[in-house]
């Protein structure tokens, strides 16, 4: 069942999924067949009237006279710009979030006052003393300030550096990006640009394109990336290491259970709070039920696992988003709340099938099937959080009177919350511990997997979790975000225990510093949080980010969102490899451009490498290469 997934708990609710004769992700999947050559190779557009087209041998261009590697890199742009908007939505919604809560009208408090302060004195914006003339009036008017500031560095215009780039990114690397012409504005702008420039009969030229696309990724890091996740820092605590649960056994039928699904955590952490009450808690067993729990999937998992702790409410976390259809086969789920990003557009039929509720919780979201929306507004998260979970009261009866269907699925430990913060708490406060290691060897160097969950070249989570282990076992320690976090977390590999698959360096740091090999950094949107402590490492050895013997890896990319992370790694100045390969094998220009050529302009490059041994050995070669260029 490695084809299906790496994990035994999706193994048995796909057997179950597959009996039923239900949709899935997995046979939707092999049901496509074979792939249209000239779509995979970025080779086909379909922009204007005139096409489709598609660059073959016997037609060089397209219609409008667009080459191969034009119309494959303005393609890949194309996903680029969706990467780009959705992490700048997720940064509005935290904007719009902590204004609120400053002006009291959230069921949220500043938890991170420090972290506020800090953030607010890097925008040059000074407190006031507040209405009331208290330290608390005077915290709530910094929220709303920074909430401002931060929404107006969404929108900086694209003549204008964006301040946040200024303020977060290294010195060594604005000097490269300004002689490359790539600083950029505000991402919305940016974006603005980037579509309109990608339109037909607009730029044509690959090596326009691909600059535009690696100056979009900078203001997709420093503009939406960095703030929000500071921002949900600010608001409900920055993440520290601690123990949580992980996998589909979290799911317990004799409770009730409210699933909070996507990349946001606002309902999440209203529904944690109200679950609190003792008086919905006495409304579950009223109703048969041993209790109310809330349980995290996905991103939105992520994001309250690093922030809340296990407790008898708020459990844990399911996995990525191909665990999102083998979660809802359990039948023990109530209310299944969408927000912004990765609920499969084929659910609705699992409402009846399996007895659970979807709702969507975002205006972007909608399926068929499914009839309600309880968009999320800050001002009546308190309300929208108490009335899912009435919602998941009334399903309860219905799965109640049905029968409570017990399944026993594993439960796996985890370790989360190592934020940048985390990671000096452990080293003793300063950076020097690290870099003790890394320069006398003990570990070779650090690699960050920031990864979606594919089908693409193998089963859910397989090639994510053998390269984590090749590279461990090597002595290289990793750090471990998005939905490719879910995968090590349910293998296992963000424990403790899981140095005993480590080199014998690497075992020594875990014991040292009482770590796992396999660093829990949370989701996607923690690649600017990841580059923050990159950049603080680079600091500290007073080189450039391009020197140091790091590398990045996205063993199993498949949405938008990665594309732009990808894009910004080559431009900070890292190895990156990827698999499986971007929708451009059929422009060579490109292809060159991405994987040798640009390291000359940016240090970094693209490594496209579909055996995981493979690519962990190109991995390895280059941190031995620049700890050899470093004298280490």
């Amino acid at each position: 069942m490695e084809n299906i997934s790496a994990h035994e708990s999706v193994q048995k609710m796909y057997k179950k999924l597959n009996a039923d004769g239900i949709t899935n992700t997995f046979d939707r999947f092999a049901a496509q067949g074979s792939r249209c050559g000239f779509c995979s190779d970025g080779v086909s557009c379909q922009l204007c009237s005139m096409g489709p087209c598609r660059i073959s041998k016997k037609a060089e261009f397209g219609s409008c006279g667009i080459n191969a590697d034009g119309m494959a890199m303005r393609n890949f742009l194309h996903l680029n710009i969706m990467g780009t908007t959705a992490y700048t939505y997720h940064a509005k919604e935290v904007a719009m979030t902590l204004k609120a809560t400053g002006k009291g009208q959230t069921p949220f408090t500043i938890k991170d006052e420090a972290k506020l302060r800090d953030f607010a004195d890097k925008l040059g914006i000074k407190g006031d003393k507040g209405l009331l003339g208290t330290k608390e009036s005077n915290i709530n008017e910094l929220a709303v300030k920074v909430g401002d500031a931060m929404l107006a560095s969404i929108h900086g215009s694209s003549d204008e550096t964006l301040n946040m780039v200024e303020i977060f990114a290294p010195e060594s690397r604005k000097k490269v990006w300004r002689e490359l012409g790539i600083m950029p504005g505000g991402p919305m702008e940016e974006s603005m640009d980037m579509t309109t420039s990608s339109m037909t009969n607009i730029d044509g030229d690959y090596v326009s394109l691909a600059k535009k696309a690696l100056r979009m990724s900078i203001a997709t890091i420093y503009g939406s990336q960095v703030p929000l996740e500071l921002g949900q820092d600010i608001l409900f605590g920055t993440p520290s290491p601690h123990e949580h649960d992980v996998d589909l056994g979290i799911i317990d039928p004799e409770f009730v259970n409210v699933v909070a699904n996507g990349h946001e955590p606002f309902i999440g952490a209203a529904l944690i709070a109200a679950a609190h009450k003792p008086q919905n808690q006495q409304k579950a067993k009223d109703l048969g039920a041993k209790g109310l729990h809330i349980i995290g999937s996905i991103e939105t998992g992520q994001e309250l696992t690093q922030r809340f702790g296990k407790d008898d409410v708020f459990v844990g976390l399911t996995g990525n988003w191909l665990s999102i259809e083998a979660a809802l086969a359990t039948e023990g789920i109530d209310v299944f709340a969408m927000d912004m990003n990765c609920s499969p557009p084929a659910l609705g039929g699992y409402q009846d099938k399996y007895n659970v509720t979807l709702v969507s919780v975002s205006k972007l979201v909608a399926m068929p099937g499914v009839d309600k929306q309880i968009i999320y507004k800050p001002e009546k998260v308190e309300a929208q959080a108490q009335e899912l979970i009435d919602l998941a009261f009334e399903n309860f009866k219905k799965r109640k009177a049905a029968g409570l269907v017990i399944n026993d699925l594993p439960v796996q430990k985890t370790i989360t919350g190592f934020s940048a913060e985390a990671c000096l708490g452990a080293l003793g406060g300063s950076l020097d511990p690290l870099l003790d290691v890394i320069k006398n060897g003990t570990i070779k160097g650090v690699v960050a997997l920031v990864s979606c969950t594919t089908l693409k070249d193998s089963g859910q989570d397989v090639n994510t979790i053998k390269i984590a282990r090749e590279l461990i076992k090597r002595d290289i320690m990793v750090l471990s975000a998005g939905c490719g976090n879910a995968a090590l977390q349910v293998a296992g590999l963000t424990t403790l225990e899981a140095k005993e698959g480590a080199g014998p360096g690497l075992t020594a740091v875990c014991e040292l510093l009482n770590i796992p090999p396999v660093l829990s950094f949370g989701t996607c949107t923690d690649t600017g949080r990841i580059i923050n402590l990159v950049t603080a490492i680079a600091n500290a050895l007073g080189v450039d980010p391009s020197q140091l013997p790091v590398a990045v890896t996205a063993p199993e990319y498949m949405e938008q969102k990665a594309t732009i992370d990808g894009v910004f790694a080559v431009a900070y100045g890292l190895y990156t490899h990827v698999a499986p390969l971007a929708p451009v094998g059929g422009a060579p220009n490109l292809v060159k451009l991405l994987t040798q050529d640009v390291e000359g302009l940016t240090g970094g490059k693209l490594a496209v490498q579909t055996d995981m041994v493979e690519a962990a050995d190109g991995i390895e070669a280059h941190i031995l290469a620049k700890r050899k260029a470093l004298g280490i």
